[in-house]
């Protein structure tokens, strides 16, 4: 059975009360977090506790995990989690070859050590800038995920189609090594409101085949998200109606 968890960084524009609320007032049961929302976790506990809701997953920005990795533990048991992907690295800190992203996947699987250790889910959280060509070489991603059998990737369907690839490509590649996927779709081209994103099924991509590709991958736990909606309510309802319909 399909599980569909809310990345709360979708509300951040919200407060976090009013978005956990109606979250389980449409239904949801699940939801992913993100660094920002770990500076109270015992207020996050009981707002978690409060409105029904369960924290599968979270995003945990890897200097952190680097310089307190008990804390990283210690946060992802106090709140349920079970799944840890690091998310980003900014444009300073991205390599620029095949020699810089190879380095890269091994620090990165060097920090997941301990979360593993620790008997969770590790993994690697894409956008596009992991799918850009290295002159004919594997990709960002590639060397991330090459770097240790045991790091899974949280595969961003939405930046995968933004950055030009199609996602079933990418789905079927990494098949048994894709621990969650977030769906998020894209607007039509041209379109700058919100991002150039949409609330899922309303965009441009066409989603059955890719659940097709999800389902064959084994993929059961999907997480959804929109960078920057101007009203969190509409478009987590709509995910919610169109996902129900998968």
């Amino acid at each position: 059975m399909t599980t569909l968890a809310y990345q709360l960084y979708c509300s951040r524009n919200w407060p976090l009360d009013e978005t956990l609320k109606m979250l389980s007032g449409i239904g949801y049961a699940h939801v992913e977090g993100y660094g920002g929302l770990m500076s109270d976790v015992p207020a996050l506990e009981r707002g978690l506790k409060d409105n029904g809701l369960t924290m599968l997953s979270t995003h945990y920005a890897l200097d952190a995990l680097e310089s307190d990795p008990d804390k990283a533990v210690k946060t992802a048991r106090t709140l349920g989690v079970g799944k840890v992907f690091v998310p980003h690295i900014g444009p300073d800190d991205r390599p620029n070859d095949a020699k810089g992203w190879q380095a890269f996947g091994k620090r990165l699987a060097e920090a997941g050590k301990p979360i593993l250790d620790a008997g969770l889910i590790y993994g690697w959280h894409n956008h596009d800038f992991e799918l850009a060509d290295l002159d004919g070489s594997d990709r960002p991603l590639d060397f991330i995920a090459n770097a240790s059998d045991d790091m899974m990737l949280e595969l961003d369907l939405g930046w995968v189609a933004r950055a030009g690839h199609d996602p079933k490509a990418w789905i079927g590649k990494y098949s048994g090594r894709i621990s969650a996927a977030h769906i998020k779709d894209l607007a039509p081209e041209g379109t700058t409101d919100e991002d150039g994103w949409a609330d899922v099924g309303h965009g441009t991509l066409d989603w059955m085949p890719i659940v097709a590709a999800l389902n064959a991958a084994g993929v059961d736990h999907l997480v959804a998200e929109h960078d920057n909606p101007s009203d969190h309510d509409r478009f987590a309802r709509r995910t919610f109606e169109t996902v129900s319909n998968f």
